[in-house]
């Protein structure tokens, strides 16, 4: 157990995320790491050197010193260069060499966590020397370890942990960016509301509300007269808000009601993730 309640959560739904991922990947054989996933232009392998790196930030181990090779496509950000760095580095390492790297790493942290003194609201390290607080820090890693768990989960195809605790902070972190993706993004009118209803291994309905300066906010609360209803499974929301997938691919597991218009646009906003 950690000192502060608020961090036990996230400790405990990253924990849950990164053993699946251990376990996920502990029998797979050398070619299956270089299966493709719907993370953007990363493999199996990149996925897991992608959670190891960001796990031995946390720990405050230097960064590998390395060159990106020049064909990587993909990298079009300071930011997507930052993430890569730790993803190619370990690009021709064998499936043993990531799988016991991985269980060093998991067991680091968790000792780490467990240790923890420090206040939810110290700052620390964030990507691209920026600062967080540990809270934050922790709620991403919670976040981010369950949605590569999912990655990981559709490229192997075993489903599975759709309603995990990692799922319940996924879907909070999510729709905390919902009001500006109506309201800014797609340009909701002033005055109106737009109603996302999720149905499946996690349902909620919540309601984005824009006021007359165009600001939006989100609540529990349904609207009378929503300008546009958008109703889709959980695993749908997740996919397109997380960017794995487009509006077209899943044009059948949403359904729309209202300005059709607008509902496209809101669509073609929905990912968030960077």
């Amino acid at each position: 157990m950690t000192v502060h309640p608020s961090l036990q959560t996230y400790a405990d739904a990253w924990t849950h995320a990164v053993e699946s991922i251990a376990e996920l990947v502990q029998p797979l054989v050398e070619g299956e790491w270089n299966r493709a996933t719907p993370c953007p232009a990363w493999s199996v392998r990149d996925i897991v050197s992608h959670v190891i790196g960001m796990e031995t930030e946390m720990l405050g181990d230097p960064r590998p010193i390395h060159t990106l090779p020049r064909d990587l496509y993909h990298v079009q950000s300071d930011f997507a260069r930052y993430m890569e760095m730790q993803v190619d580095v370990r690009r021709h390492h064998t499936a043993p060499e990531m799988t016991s790297e991985l269980e060093y790493t998991m067991i680091r942290r968790a000792r780490q966590l467990r240790n923890e003194t420090r206040a939810p609201n110290t700052m620390v390290r964030a990507p691209l020397g920026a600062e967080q607080t540990l809270e934050v820090a922790v709620r991403m890693r919670a976040f981010d370890t369950w949605v590569h768990e999912q990655d990981l989960r559709t490229a192997l195809n075993q489903p599975g942990n759709l309603d995990s605790p990692g799922a319940h902070i996924t879907r909070d972190c999510l729709l905390e960016a919902l009001p500006k993706v109506v309201a800014k993004d797609a340009g909701a009118p002033p005055n109106s509301a737009v109603v996302l209803d999720v149905h499946g291994q996690l349902e909620f309905l919540r309601t984005v509300r824009v006021n007359a300066d165009g600001r939006g906010s989100i609540d529990g609360s349904p609207s009378l007269g929503p300008v546009v209803s958008l109703a889709m499974d959980w695993e749908t929301y997740y996919r397109l808000a997380c960017g794995r997938v487009r509006p077209a691919a899943v044009a059948d597991r949403i359904k729309v009601d209202g300005d059709q218009e607008l509902a496209a646009t809101i669509l073609r906003h929905f990912a968030v993730t960077p």
